[in-house]
């Protein structure tokens, strides 16, 4: 298809604000999926999507749609998650786009995301369409909501589009605003062949299938590709487009988003950011890939039965081939034994990936308590980074520690800025700006908190204060209207110190953390409490302590199961009922100098709802 007849689009919203729902509008309206095979969420298809109602994965799809003018037009749209842990897809997925539908729910008004999806897709120089959705509710404001997005992003009242998803009203003029706004693709089918992957996934058949964009020339099934980055070449196995399952065709043209089974087997061979080419006529240089990404949180994933290593070691290799957010190395626990220390970019994401493993690859994980890395200046002038708790060095080596820290934005109704203040201030923040996004007539009245008064506070807060139970802190003091986005702004210096878990004397290093001087105590106190209910009763007494530098600060101890060896003693000499306590007391005393016990998953966990 010419170039010129093609629009690549994206769509970007914030959480439940209709994405995926005006995705289905969409592939009802092209004839691209037919109305016996259509359901709910169409491009969602992993099953953990379905069950939490949000996208995980940026989808897809080709559709072919007669515009006003009577040409046909391939619309190649790719659906982005709105989460903000996973903003890594959305920068891919915009990256192969020309434009993108900002939507916007009308009740709920511009949140947090939606400020940095917008910012996201203008860094690509991308056009942006206003899509004003669920106008159909009851509680719909479009008004006020056309408002914001004019006040906030400078739009004028003749770009707004005013839709409603789940019925479909609109629909048909997004389409059309679409082919009439959005630019074609740059490039041309008489050059040499070059195309971008932004996504990939593992086949044990195909290989490495890399979801690409094509920007310049063309290619076809019987030619052979080659990865700019590694020479590395092979025959392809299987070219298509998504319509909106994996559609073979024969060539790929410039400007077309589609897919190429390329037969690699090592993951390695073939990954996110490289750009394709024709082997006989390769380009001269490739295209520019993506920015490498930098995770936030860490975290130890261990396979239950030791048997798994190898088995966990090729599902993680495969996942981070699907996932590029994720990063992965070898690391070796004495508790836990053989493992890998994978990087996330938040918890959601960290939980996200456990699922895929335990459902998609049949695998019991065991993961360690969440934690972010450290820059550890030595007293000898060599700085360090700290991933993990256990290689924390000793407290007379370091010279300053610096911990990463966040800008948050947060986007709240005005009669909760004073419990967000509050939440913040608790959570060693620094208040950088606060801002109106919204000033219609009658906004002083706050009665309604769904619609008046809303704000946007800007500021920055240690990673590390994020990981503990920050968002359901957020969502309760706000009663669930309060909307965040993050991103990293560097380091600063701060006094953090180690805390050792010992269960039985015997140093966990699993449950080891890195908090703040002032916090220690306090988290120390409700980390052992917390075990406490966790870690099982034995035969003999478990104590549990938290302690730094070898100064215990907590203890709690788990009662012994208690056999009464007195039973079968129905009266008789005293004497014989002391010579069997103290036997038993023997026995706990012995059991105790050389019982080991086993910490349960649970209790790692218990370090993620730490309230401070």
């Amino acid at each position: 298809m010419d170039p010129a007849n093609i629009r690549n689009f994206s769509i970007i919203a914030h959480i439940d604000h209709g994405k995926s729902t005006l995705a289905d509008r969409f592939l009802e309206i092209t004839g691209t999926v037919r109305p016996q095979d259509m359901k709910a969420q169409f491009l969602d298809r992993m099953d953990l999507e379905r069950e939490r109602g949000i996208t995980i994965k940026g989808k897809a799809v080709s559709m072919k749609h007669i515009g006003i003018d009577g040409s046909e037009y391939q619309l190649n749209l790719i659906d982005t998650p709105g989460h903000v842990d996973f903003s890594y897809e959305v920068s891919r997925s915009l990256a192969a786009c020309e434009g993108a539908l900002l939507v916007v729910d009308a009740s709920q008004g511009i949140e947090a995301q939606t400020i940095a999806n917008a910012l996201l897709a203008l860094d690509y120089d991308l056009v942006l369409i206003p899509v004003i959705n669920k106008i159909d509710l009851p509680q719909a404001e479009p008004d006020r909501v056309a408002s914001e997005l004019m006040q906030v992003f400078g739009f004028t009242e003749d770009e707004l589009l005013f839709v409603s998803a789940k019925e479909g009203t609109g629909a048909l003029d997004i389409l059309n605003e679409v082919i009439d706004r959005i630019p074609s693709p740059v490039g041309s089918t008489d050059t040499d062949f070059r195309a971008l992957i932004f996504d990939s996934l593992y086949d044990s058949y195909k290989g490495i299938i890399g979801y690409v964009r094509a920007t310049d020339g063309s290619i076809s099934d019987t030619d052979k590709i080659r990865v700019m980055s590694s020479d590395k070449e092979a025959d392809i196995v299987e070219l298509g487009i998504f319509n909106p399952t994996p559609t073979p065709v024969k060539t790929l043209y410039a400007g077309q988003v589609g897919y190429v089974a390329t037969g690699f087997k090592d993951v390695k061979e073939c990954t996110v950011g490289d750009t394709l080419t024709n082997s006989l006529y390769p380009a001269a240089t490739p295209l520019e890939g993506y920015k490498p990404l930098k995770s936030m949180v860490f975290a130890g994933l261990y396979p239950s039965d030791g048997e798994d290593y190898d088995n966990l070691r090729s599902a993680l290799q495969k996942l981070q081939l699907n996932d590029a957010s994720l990063t992965i190395q070898p690391e070796n626990s004495t508790a836990l034994g053989f493992g890998f220390r994978c990087g996330f970019l938040g918890l959601m994401h960290l939980e996200i990936v456990q699922e895929r493993l335990e459902r998609e690859y049949n695998l019991d994980i065991i993961a360690t308590s969440p934690n972010v890395s450290y820059r550890v200046l030595l007293r000898t002038g060599e700085e360090i980074v700290v991933e993990n708790p256990s290689y924390f060095p000793n407290p007379s080596e370091i010279d300053h520690i610096e911990e990463p820290m966040l800008r948050l934005t947060i986007v709240v109704p005005g009669k909760f800025v004073g419990a967000v203040m509050e939440l913040m201030h608790s959570k060693r923040s620094e208040y950088i700006r606060m801002e109106y996004i919204q000033s219609l007539p009658g906004d002083e009245d706050t009665s309604d908190s769904n619609n008046t008064g809303r704000v946007m506070m800007e500021y920055t807060m240690p990673l590390s204060e994020m990981i503990t139970d920050f968002y359901n802190q957020i969502k309760s003091k706000t009663q669930g209207y309060a909307s965040l986005d993050y991103s990293l702004d560097g380091y600063k210096t701060s006094q953090l110190i180690k805390i050792d878990i010992l269960v039985n004397k015997y140093a966990v290093e699993a449950l080891s953390m890195i908090v703040h001087k002032d916090q220690a105590v306090h988290y120390g106190r409700s980390l052992v409490s917390k075990l406490h209910g966790t870690i099982p009763r034995q035969m003999f007494e478990v104590p549990i302590q938290a302690s730094i530098g070898g100064r215990v600060i907590a203890r709690e101890t788990v009662r012994a199961v208690r056999k009464d060896v007195l039973a079968k003693c129905y009266g008789g000499d005293i004497t014989r009922k002391r010579k069997l306590l103290e036997k038993q007391k023997e026995g706990k005393k012995r059991l105790k100098s050389i019982g080991r016990v086993e910490v349960p998953q649970e209790a790692f966990l218990t370090l993620m709802n730490i309230n401070s």
